[in-house]
């Protein structure tokens, strides 16, 4: 598909998050996209120039919707991407991605710190289903990445910030290493959004973002975008995984995260200054038994975070309590302003437990075996999620200092 010319290229990033994909409504003037539910669309006269697994025409919703479109505008713009297509989560993204790229007899090398549906694909559903040999790798370690990626490797995926460690993998550093085999980069830049790491470029050739967390910001819609300069690929991910697997957006989801996507620049630097301080807090309470947040100096991925991340460090922040899982729980039931939820990225801060008893903390470094949570910083005051967490830590017998 065409890229659309974006008149707003060149701007600064909030002005391209306000005004990139929108334009008047054609037929009542009206200062905003409208919501456009129909799934059928009116076709031309002559259909003999009609390819129905096409995406350049709109006809039906599952080849592409008037919203997704103006999405997929407003997505590419803030990436500095050639082309973006949105579908209906970041999961439905990543498959997306994968599906199209790989075939069997594939090699993929790919995080041993990586989200839940990331480790499901590769290490359970392609490798058993599909026959692509599936290697993980501690991609914070370079030169155990460099002895993984082998000439013949087709793929390389990594997550920075990954999930739900926190861990900085060096995208520069990767994407040479990749490149030097012959192989693709793709990134997960959920965790650090695209107002604070853009990496294409740094060398990734394609981007996959959970538009679901920071982008939308408002806990209430579902969508993933990919983002690349390979328009030839990117075709093909839409031939092959939009409209003949259908992992398409809702227009209503669209509609909504385009609303959400105009104030995500304020949000996101909201974000950041509030787990900035909160992390530089949780770092000095003493029944913390670590803290992982790229911003902190103690951080071994601080001075890769320094170079990539350049607008801040993200919303999500793991962190350790010294007692067991029964009384994680506790603490997390206690708290008032924090919610006790899965996911990341709303207007209300989020926190998580990881157990001790799950599947994959052996993975993970020792001291995320105890303790553990993600913890994703909201919209409140900064103030009020510090005193909240004291008390949640009073509650279940541990000391809380200012």
């Amino acid at each position: 598909m065409a890229k659309k010319e974006n008149q707003y290229e060149g701007y600064g990033f909030a002005t391209q998050a306000v005004h990139t994909g929108t334009d008047y409504d054609a037929e009542t003037g009206a200062v905003r996209r409208p919501l456009h539910m129909a799934n059928s669309y009116k076709l031309p006269e002559d259909l003999s120039k009609v390819n129905y697994s096409s995406t350049d025409l709109l006809f039906y919703a599952r080849n592409g919707n008037a919203n997704q479109h103006w999405l997929e505008e407003k997505i590419a713009a803030l990436y500095g991407a050639e082309d973006a297509i949105v579908l209906a989560s970041g999961v439905g993204a990543l498959h997306a991605l994968f599906w199209t790229l790989l075939k069997s007899g594939d090699r993929v090398v790919y995080p041993n710190v990586s989200y839940m549906a990331v480790y499901r694909m590769f290490h359970e559903l392609f490798n058993q289903k599909f026959g692509v040999e599936t290697v993980m790798v501690d991609m914070t370690d370079l030169d155990a990445v460099k002895r993984a990626i082998t000439p013949g490797t087709r793929l390389v995926h990594i997550e920075t910030p990954d999930n739900p460690t926190v861990g900085v993998t060096d995208i520069a550093a990767v994407a040479e290493i990749a490149h030097a085999n012959g192989a693709l980069l793709s990134v997960d830049n959920t965790f650090a959004s695209p107002l604070n790491q853009r990496p294409l470029d740094l060398g990734a050739d394609f981007v996959v973002d959970a538009l679901t967390k920071y982008v939308n910001g408002h806990g209430d819609a579902q969508g993933g975008a990919i983002l690349s300069n390979d328009l030839e690929t990117m075709d093909c991910i839409r031939y092959e995984a939009q409209v003949n697997v259908g992992a398409v957006i809702s227009p209503f989801n669209a509609w909504q995260i385009f609303r959400g996507s105009v104030t995500f620049p304020l949000r996101m630097e909201r974000i950041n200054q509030s787990s900035q301080r909160i992390a530089e807090w949780l770092e000095q309470q003493p029944g913390v038994t670590f803290v992982s947040y790229p911003g902190l100096k103690s951080n071994p991925g601080y001075l890769t975070a320094q170079k990539q991340m350049k607008n801040g460090f993200g919303g999500v922040i793991s962190f350790g309590l010294d007692v067991d899982d029964k009384t994680v729980e506790q603490f997390c039931a206690a708290l008032k302003v924090v919610t006790f939820a899965v996911s990341l990225g709303h207007d209300e801060s989020l926190i998580f437990p990881q157990p001790s008893y799950d599947e994959r903390i052996h993975l993970y470094p020792e001291k995320f075996q105890k303790g553990f949570l993600r913890f994703s910083v909201g919209l409140e005051d900064a103030d009020d999620i510090i005193a909240d967490l004291r008390q949640a830590m009073e509650q279940i017998g541990l000391t809380a200092i200012s």
